[in-house]
């Protein structure tokens, strides 16, 4: 066992505990002012620091682009189609990706990560734990998270390069409902078929013959028409935020918007979708027309708005940097309180994996980061990582 004592503690679920003490191993056990410490407990005295649950960033391609190798390295798109959904992320992560070693600096234990936007249908993101395993199965907490698709300029500019569909907006659409029809056909046909095998089979008769060949790729989009998993859909102008929530009301689906970029001309619509966003990344050059609008003000109107946020790096923001984001929406106008939830406890939500982290409550993971001074200060560093109970050591 071992506890954290006479801390400054940040949760946006307990909010600020000052000389506040959380008893923890492997979860949570207790947190607040008059904490019983067991006898032979570990004591980390944390006076005038500040305790902070694990940043989460809900968007990024961490471990499948490797820039330092090159074309070598560059493992997140399968560009040579443009609907790819049997593909999985996981099978491209590199353990030893070299940016990696950067993400405890920035207060990050827990990331969403996975193919790129290159085609309307990338493959399977998951969620991670980016420390101490050799594999990826180590660190995984939730695979699939979701099924990243994309809208605008990628897909059209990739396949449209290459004189196949789509190289309109109109073409990246039509590819998408067309997938999510097959997809809907094929699970028809195959529960038709598993009803009449269990029918022959409590008549003691030998099943059907010719079963429906097994389409891997359509069984993962299935789990989105399930609502097991979410789209995690690429959109930067308002018009793709637009399709992607024309589409999900289509199919009775559910989408975390990624990006995200003019969600303020229309935050009203996103609003009242229910879909939660995931905004940036904002600290980089406008690199292409949808991009040119891209602000920290996009995060604080949709906040505004009742819009769930979360924020992200995309892996173009080095994640050692990743207290800069809720730093800036701070600067623009977002609450304090409001910004640790967007990189804490609305990105666990949006990834479903709240039970596990997000916050200090009891139970849930003991993945918990002790900062030099307010988090939110420029000045202020990361001093120790816990993750799961376990010290870490940080690598620079």
């Amino acid at each position: 066992m071992k506890a954290i004592i006479n801390a400054t503690i940040l949760c946006p679920v307990n909010g600020l505990i000052k000389n506040g003490t959380i008893l923890f191993n492997g979860k949570i056990v207790a947190i607040g002012k008059d904490v019983e410490i067991p006898s032979k407990t570990s004591i980390v005295d944390a006076e005038d620091k500040y305790v902070v649950p694990e940043f989460i960033d809900a968007h990024t391609h961490q471990g499948l682009f490797d820039g330092s190798i090159g074309w070598a390295g560059m493992d997140g798109n399968e560009m040579t189609n443009p609907i790819t959904p049997e593909m999985r992320g996981i099978d491209s992560f590199n353990p030893d990706e070299p940016s990696l070693k950067e993400v405890l600096i920035g207060g990050v234990t827990c990331l969403n990560t996975g193919p790129g936007s290159g085609n309307v249908i990338s493959g399977e993101s998951f969620v991670i734990k980016p420390y101490g395993a050799s594999t990826v199965d180590e660190m995984i907490v939730l695979s699939p998270s979701g099924l990243k698709v994309a809208f605008g300029e990628n897909p059209k500019r990739v396949h449209g390069y290459e004189k196949r569909t789509p190289s309109t907006r109109m073409g990246v659409a039509a590819l998408l409902r067309k997938t999510l029809a097959n997809a809907r056909s094929y699970k028809i046909t195959a529960q038709a078929y598993l009803e009449k095998a269990e029918e022959a089979k409590a008549r003691g008769e030998a099943p059907p013959i010719n079963p429906p060949t097994r389409d891997i790729g359509l069984e993962t989009v299935i789990k989105v028409l399930n609502k097991e998993i979410p789209i995690h859909a690429h959109a930067h102008r308002a018009d793709d935020i637009a399709t992607v929530i024309r589409i999900a009301n289509e199919f009775d689906i559910n989408v975390v918007l990624i990006h995200c970029t003019e969600g303020h001309k229309i935050k009203k619509t996103i609003a009242e979708s229910k879909f939660p966003a995931v905004i940036g990344p904002t600290m980089f050059w406008t690199t292409k027309p949808e991009t040119r609008e891209r602000s920290f003000r996009t995060a604080v109107e949709l906040n505004k708005a009742g819009v769930k946020v979360a924020l992200q790096t995309d892996s173009l923001t080095p994640m050692l940097y990743f207290p800069l984001l809720p730093m800036n929406v701070i600067k623009e106008g977002m609450s304090r309180e409001d910004a640790l939830k967007c990189v804490t406890i609305n990105p666990a939500e949006m990834l479903n994996i709240d039970n596990r982290v997000g916050s200090f409550e009891p139970g849930k993971d003991a993945d918990i980061v002790i900062w030099s001074g307010d988090p939110f200060d420029f000045y202020s560093k990361v001093e120790q990582v816990f993750i799961e109970g376990k010290n870490i050591p940080l690598k620079k």
